[in-house]
């Protein structure tokens, strides 16, 4: 099928004007939608501008063309909102969920999280995103009359259940981190005072938002390790859809340059995937019959999804990613240096409160801080700040490279 462009606004879409609302009210905008607004914010926030400096898989100074955590999220807002548009959805509550999604990452990506959480080991490990709902709910210093950025319940929602409901029905935590751990405080925390309805799925919105995180995660990932030489275009013929889509391109453009052959080959794959969650999705929704955004939540699955064919597919390259890329020996001595980094920083800010810049400059630099407020900080840092840090504070600093 072909997305010809936007659909009338279905009946089971987010409805601005019937938003739950914000946790402290606030007069509505004479120009913007609430959804709108809550994007706006979303990228004026520092939280967003330091995801220019934080790594999706490649630490910025390995080269400017690789993903940074800016670069990913803006794929992923694009894909997210292509998405919406052809299930009739709202664009901008889509958009919101999108922008937002990563803000809680800490430095040096998924090994930043890894440092993090063996830190936070006596006090609950850390989460991204529960951090990313912390800096859209507290973090954030911007507003005169409240901590963070106010967000609709219905865009906070979307990132506290980024990848689905945490409890079930009898409130038992779902998923085996949150079985071992529980449901991360910041997530309870917040719920207790504007109630997330955390046993239910989030709205069509969301779901568009999360799958649209795995379109780009498969493909930018594809991209990034061919140009890093981690394996070939060749390689890729071990994964059916991959194959079936390089023999497309052969078969019209069998004198096609490399660069070109990958561009057209991500390009066709984003495609393919796209188009495949508008008509399972078509499906999924005409089965269960919503009649309003609440029966989307309440539909006991997600209304978003990939076919069976393509959930495979998605497996699939993730499978043969994960050993090649994420777990490539380049990678890995990098990020094992990364955590050392982060773990090393939060040690010393825990012995030594007084090298924490806000106590540098106020009194009693020798009070302990919370663990976990240390972590707020270092889960805000960007790569290079981290590594600034690290280098103010110890003799040696590793290079990353």
């Amino acid at each position: 099928m072909a997305v010809s462009g936007a659909r009338p606004r279905a009946a089971y879409a987010a409805d601005p004007t019937a938003s739950r609302g914000r946790l402290h009210a606030e007069p509505p905008s004479a120009t913007r939608s609430d959804f709108r607004r809550d994007c706006d914010r979303i990228i004026h926030s520092a939280a967003f501008r330091r995801l220019a400096y934080k790594t999706q898989v490649f630490v910025y100074r390995e080269g400017d063309h690789y993903r940074t955590r800016l670069t990913h999220t803006l794929e992923v807002t694009q894909i997210a909102r292509s998405l919406a548009r052809a299930l009739g959805l709202d664009e901008d509550l889509a958009e919101a969920c999108a922008l937002a999604h990563d803000l809680g990452h800490p430095p040096f990506g998924h090994s930043g999280e890894r440092a993090l959480d063996a830190c936070l080991e006596a006090d609950g490990g850390f989460d991204h995103n529960a951090q990313t709902l912390a800096v859209v709910t507290r973090l954030e210093h911007r507003y005169a009359a409240f901590d963070g950025l106010n967000l609709t319940w219905e865009t906070l929602e979307g990132l506290a259940k980024h990848n689905g409901p945490l409890v079930d029905g009898a409130g038992r935590p779902l998923g085996a981190r949150a079985a071992r751990r529980g449901i991360p405080r910041e997530i309870t925390d917040y719920s207790a005072r504007q109630d997330l309805a955390l046993a239910r799925f989030p709205s069509a919105e969301a779901q568009v938002g999360a799958i649209a995180d795995d379109i780009a995660y498969d493909a930018h990932d594809i991209d990034d390790g061919l140009r890093a030489g981690m394996f070939g275009l060749e390689d890729l013929r071990a994964v059916p859809l991959l194959r079936d889509i390089l023999a497309e391109i052969a078969a019209g453009h069998p004198d096609l340059d490399g660069k070109r052959k990958i561009h057209e080959l991500v390009r066709r794959l984003i495609t393919r995937m796209i188009e495949d969650v508008i008509a399972c999705s078509d499906r999924l929704i005409a089965a269960c019959r919503p009649a309003g955004a609440d029966d989307v939540r309440g539909a006991g699955a997600a209304v978003v999804a990939f076919s069976p064919a393509v959930a495979a597919a998605d497996r699939a390259i993730k499978d043969f990613l994960f050993p090649r890329m994420y777990r490539h020996p380049r990678v890995m001595r990098i990020m094992g240096e990364a955590e050392g980094v982060v773990q090393a920083l939060f040690e010393r800010y825990r012995r030594d409160p007084g090298e924490l810049p806000w106590r540098r400059r106020g009194p009693a630099p020798e009070t302990p801080v919370p663990p976990r407020e240390i972590a707020d900080f270092i889960a805000g840092m960007t790569d290079r700040y981290a590594l600034s840090e690290h280098a103010r504070l110890f003799d040696s600093t590793p290079e990353l490279r």
